[in-house]
């Protein structure tokens, strides 16, 4: 599967919002009409920031004046994507799928030695699996099951975030940082035991109203997580290990919060040494509600005067060998991997080692300076 950046198969009637990069000019704030890219980055809204904080960005963004600057084919190809975020702080949510739950326990127990996954997997993954199906997060019947699991010392870090009331929200990853549609995403090379993670990422302004859909890459480090749960920044927070993309779809009347729980994302991955995956993500099975999730990322206690992104958690489980027998899958790299969905089109990123990825220079201070040389701000 040769990376295929062009047209990032958005659907023409979809409202969207996103950025390129113009040649000479920088980071552009775009939109898609009848097939054709515009942008509508102005003086009054320079950045996908201040779109989201208008009192309607949808309507914003379906009549803004704009300059045409390319056909959607032209998208990946001459207009480079970038990430449809800017200032927004990119956070995420863990374990909120039982099969990554469960995942997550292997990797503790393991600490983060892929060998001993599979005979792990065999011995407490269908027990705890057991345990948990159809409970509520934070309800009775999760109490109730964390009680008969700690007496059969099954009880995890993971599962009292898993079940219980609070979710795990945590910073992924710098502002400005991710990467968009066609980029490079990277995986620290200490690493041996790692996988992408297809989640679904919901855009959010300061007032906590979720306004649309992207789809998000949140490259993880097993071996790394695995030892310790403390060093979660080490195995996320890494160059170029966050993609988000190809765009954000606003929420209209033909595409709402409602139906993100009905998507399904596919997710490809092929290497240089001829391994293929393929396999379906179900947004169906999260054990939380999308608003939940959002409501507990961004509230009175944790505001975000810059709106956020919002990772929902991965529903890929990473047990198909690659290489030896029961160590589950790794990436190697050169592989391409493509999360794609016909609601929020392709993202497709080739993963290669972070310091061979090229290293995140545009940051706060380096964008702002961009927009007051363009005289828009």
């Amino acid at each position: 599967m040769a990376i295929d950046v062009s047209g990032a198969g958005l659907d023409p009637h979809g409202l969207w919002l996103g950025r390129v990069a113009r040649y000479g000019i920088g980071p552009c704030v775009v939109t898609i009409r009848d097939g054709e890219v515009f942008e509508i980055t102005s003086r009054t809204v320079p950045t996908v920031r201040d779109v989201l904080e208008m009192a309607d960005p949808a309507d914003y963004v379906r009549h803004a004046r704009g300059v045409r600057v390319g056909d959607l084919g032209d998208l990946g190809s001459r207009l480079p994507m970038l990430a449809p975020c800017d200032l927004q702080i990119i956070k995420a949510c863990g374990v909120t799928f039982a099969r990554s739950l469960v995942e997550r326990v292997i990797d503790e127990r393991s600490g983060g030695d892929a060998a001993l996954a599979e005979d792990l997997r065999s011995r407490i993954g269908a027990a705890i699996g057991q345990s948990l199906e159809g409970i509520a997060p934070g309800s009775p019947a999760a109490a109730r099951a964390k009680k008969a699991l700690i007496s059969e010392g099954l009880w995890s870090q993971y599962l009292e975030v898993g079940i219980g009331p609070q979710a795990e929200v945590f910073t992924k990853a710098p502002v400005l940082s991710a990467i968009g549609h066609g980029g490079a995403v990277g995986v620290h090379p200490q690493s041996e035991w790692n996988n992408p993670e297809p989640e679904l990422v919901l855009a959010i302004n300061s007032r906590g109203d979720v306004l649309g859909a992207s789809m998000g890459n949140d490259v993880n480090l097993r071996d790394v997580e695995g030892r310790s749960a403390l060093l979660l920044g080490h195995a996320k927070d890494n160059n170029a290990a966050c993609a988000i993309g190809p765009m954000i779809r606003l929420f209209d009347g033909a595409f709402t919060l409602e139906d993100v729980t009905d998507l399904t994302l596919k997710l490809e991955i092929e290497g240089r040494d001829g391994y293929r995956l393929e396999t379906d993500a179900l947004m169906r099975e999260i054990s939380r509600r999308p608003a939940d999730l959002a409501a507990q990322a961004l509230d009175i206690h944790h505001p975000s005067p810059d709106g956020l992104m919002l990772f929902l958690g991965t529903p890929f489980a990473p047990t198909q060998d690659r290489g030896a027998i029961g160590k589950g899958f790794t990436h190697m790299s050169g592989d391409i991997v493509r999360i794609s969905c016909p609601a929020l089109g392709s993202l497709e990123n080739e993963v290669l080692p972070t310091d061979q990825c090229p290293p995140f220079r545009m940051g706060i201070g380096a964008f702002m300076r961009n927009l007051a040389a363009r005289e828009l701000i």
